[in-house]
């Protein structure tokens, strides 16, 4: 599953790109079986502090985790998926050969919930040796949708500087681009069909909204790296043990 020129050049200008059908819904069916059980687990282990942190109420008030980290590390169907051929040769057609997951994430939003994530840029979290080394693929488990919280990205952002984030006192984790900025940057939305992947560059501004529909969007995000690229300035802590060689 090669990039042809024209993905190329479109992932070049815009800073994404939107490949259809890498995964069977079946497979993200699997996926989103494991993820449930997983999530489950983590709730009832979960202390008063990390809730803060991962627990997302949303509008219906339900516990819901907000996210989980490092699947890769955590859970072998997600480091297998990481692995497949056709996602590692997409990915190295943007960031060249021999490539590594670095950090990964899942995300739930669940019917009428889930918080919106403002404007913000992978590099700024991630602090690359290298900007042009990162690509985020990020893979809809469900039908990502205008109406459930699919992702809006800022069109050419990519081809701009990484600028200083901010974050509300009370959600020290929610780094963003400061408003002032982020309004200037229009954002244009990217809905995503269940087994879809979604990659952009570290640079590139993107944002999602609240989910107000009758559906999950649920989504796993591998940051991928060039082999030679670390975060050398990031600005949350990463553990530099978890990442996984793929090729």
């Amino acid at each position: 599953m090669a990039l042809d020129d024209i993905q190329r050049m479109i992932y070049r200008h815009a800073g994404h790109l939107t490949v259809r059908d890498v995964f069977a819904p079946e497979r993200m069916d699997a996926a989103i079986d494991d993820i449930t059980a997983w999530s489950q687990e983590t709730l009832e282990a979960l202390s008063e502090e990390e809730r803060a942190w991962y627990v997302d109420g949303g509008v219906t008030g339900a516990e819901v985790l907000r996210k989980l980290d490092n699947p890769h590390n955590e859970r072998p169907f997600f480091a297998e998926l990481a692995r497949d051929p056709a996602l590692v040769e997409l990915v190295e057609g943007f960031i060249g050969p021999g490539v590594s997951v670095y950090f990964s994430q899942i995300f739930f939003k669940p019917p009428h919930g889930g918080g919106p994530k403002p404007v913000h840029q992978d590099n700024y979290y991630f602090g690359p040796s290298d900007l042009e080394g990162v690509v985020t693929a990020w893979i809809a488990l469900d039908d990502a949708t205008l109406e459930n919280g699919c992702l809006y990205f800022g069109d050419g952002s990519n081809q701009g500087p990484v600028y200083g984030h901010v974050a509300p006192e009370d959600e020290p984790y929610n780094l963003q681009v400061p408003e002032g900025i982020a309004v200037l940057q229009p954002m244009s939305p990217a809905p995503v069909s269940k087994g879809g992947v979604s990659f952009h560059h570290g640079n590139t501004f993107h944002r999602s909204s609240d989910n107000q529909s009758d559906r999950w969007r649920r989504a796993c995000a591998f940051h991928f790296v060039r082999n030679d690229v670390r975060f050398v300035e990031p600005a949350l802590p990463y553990d530099h043990d978890l990442v996984m060689q793929v090729s």
